[in-house]
Order: C-alpha cells, then sequence, then structure tokens
C-alpha cells in the first residue's frame, strides 16, 4: 500500500477578488435552484433580509454566513470563501495530510483500504491526486509508465491517459463519459480552477488505437453472459477481463477543508468470476 502524505501545497481559501459575501450567496442559491423565500424559511429568515443581504444593503452575520452557507450545501471550502467575502476569519482550519493531527485519519485510512484487499480501494483529493492506495489499486497499475505514477499520481489521468489504463479498458467509452461526467457535476458544485484544468486536460487525450473497434471476445473461461447492476469499469489484467464497479464514501459533517475533500473509492467485483481471480490471489 501507498501513502502520500505530502504532497503539492493545497490550495488556500481567499476571498475572490471585487466580490462581496452578496453576490456569491446569489450565485450558490442560484445554482442550488432555491428562491430567496424559500431560503429564507429554511434559515429562519426573511425573504427581504435575504434580498438585503444579496444586494448588499445588510451585512450578515458571521453565524448568519454560515446558516445559509449550510441550507445551501456550500462545500467546506467556499464557506471559509464566503466568510472571507464578509469580512470574518475562516472559520474551518485546512490541516495538512501529514499533520500529526490527522494521524488518526491517516490511520483509519490506512486499515480501511488494507482491510478491503484483495479487492481494489483508494483514497483521492479534491483534485483526484491518489493520497493512499492498496494493493488491489498497485495489481491494476501494474505496467503503467513511472511517469504517470511519480511523483503525486493523479487518479484521472492514471485511468484516462492513453499510456495508463485506457488501452486495457474494454469498455473504455462508457467508462470515460462516466468520469467526465463525474467531473462534470463537482465543478458545478466547487469553484475549482484546478479541477476545470484537470478536466480540459483529460477530456483532450485521444482515444487509444482500436477503442471505436467495439470490444473484443474476452480471453480466458467462457460464462454465462452477466447482468450487471450498474455501470462495471471492465479492464484486461494478465490475460483475462476483470469486472469492477466503485463506491465513493466522504466524511461525514467534516471539520477541516482537507477532510472535507478526500473521497475513498473502493472498487467491488461485478461478477463472480473477477470475485474468484482476486480472491486466488491470496489463497
Amino acid at each position: 500500500m501507498t501513502l502520500v502524505a505530502s504532497g503539492p501545497a493545497p490550495a488556500r481559501t481567499t476571498a475572490p477578488d471585487g466580490q462581496g459575501v452578496g453576490p456569491l450567496l446569489r450565485a450558490w442559491r442560484e445554482r442550488r435552484r432555491v428562491s430567496q423565500l424559500e431560503l429564507a424559511l429554511r434559515a429562519d429568515s426573511s425573504a427581504r433580509h435575504i434580498s438585503f443581504v444579496e444586494t448588499g444593503r445588510s451585512r450578515p452575520s458571521e453565524e448568519m454566513v454560515l446558516r445559509l452557507a449550510e441550507h445551501l450545501d456550500v462545500p467546506v471550502r467556499e464557506r471559509n470563501a464566503l466568510l472571507l467575502a464578509a469580512g470574518y476569519a475562516p472559520h474551518y482550519p485546512e490541516t495538512p495530510l501529514d499533520d500529526p493531527a490527522l494521524d488518526a485519519l491517516r490511520d483509519g485510512m490506512e486499515r480501511l483500504i488494507r482491510g478491503y484487499e484483495p479487492y481494489p480501494a483508494l483514497v483521492v483529493d479534491a483534485t483526484y491526486t491518489v493520497v493512499a492506495a492498496n494493493r488491489g489499486i498497485a495489481m491494476l497499475l501494474a505496467g503503467v509508465p513511472e511517469s504517470l505514477l511519480a511523483p503525486a499520481p493523479n487518479a484521472m489521468r492514471l485511468t484516462l491517459h492513453p499510456e495508463g489504463l485506457a488501452p486495457r479498458i474494454r469498455n473504455l467509452r462508457e467508462w470515460r463519459g462516466h468520469l467526465l461526467e463525474q467531473m462534470e457535476r463537482q465543478i458545478a458544485l466547487h469553484r475549482s480552477d484546478a479541477l476545470r484544468e484537470l478536466y480540459e486536460e483529460v477530456a483532450a487525450y485521444p482515444l487509444p488505437a482500436g477503442a471505436d473497434d467495439g470490444e473484443c471476445a474476452e480471453p480466458g473461461e467462457p460464462g454465462e453472459p452477466v447482468a450487471y447492476f450498474a455501470l462495471p469499469m471492465r479492464i484486461e489484467h494478465a490475460g483475462r477481463v476483470l469486472s469492477f464497479v466503485s463506491s465513493i464514501s466522504t466524511f461525514n459533517t467534516p471539520m477541516d477543508v482537507t477532510v472535507a475533500e478526500l473521497a475513498i473509492e473502493t472498487f467491488l467485483p461485478a461478477d463472480p468470476a473477477t470475485a474468484k481471480y482476486l480472491n486466488s490471489l491470496v489463497s
């Protein structure tokens, strides 16, 4: 298992240039498609007060900024930005992942993904930098060029780059579409230039030769067609095709920006043949 305890410095929260808290709150409200009246009812306020805040006629208290952000489901990092724009100090710390204060968190993540073996599991941050991965992931990444693995591997690049896993993914068009849609949803939720730049980069990767030709016959033992219960990633490994469906978990009610932006992705075997093969590796 690999743990990346340090890497590029995280992007610190800053107040957007030239914008007060009012326009920012209005943008979040419109993004969530919530009316001023509905937001007022949720936040135990009045539509008139919400209107005054959004137009700059009234300065909200720190408590009101946090309350509105909570009801608009604003990401933790952006809540700090709202506070700065309103003239207050950030409420949520942003602790580096290698800080001793997060020892228990790192230990817990390591135990979790190690306990998931032989199935693949990894932990990524807000821009899909891999901060931890188990031996199941290392198995899938065998043969990937070192240039994609160091110094801080990115899960999207590893998956979609023509020299990464992409040539081995049998349903690349479907899986690529799923990943790009996932990134689009995150971009809609977060004001992240880094995430948008990553999206534009990986969306521009050319498809490997043969990706347009449909799926080839699977090597290995023949079997009955599988009725998948979710979109699988079907990837060739060691002369056979393995099928996985992924699940993403985040931390409940995080009080730290770093913790809020971590996600644990686990890959569950999507058919009996995949489960049998993976378990045979450790038997």
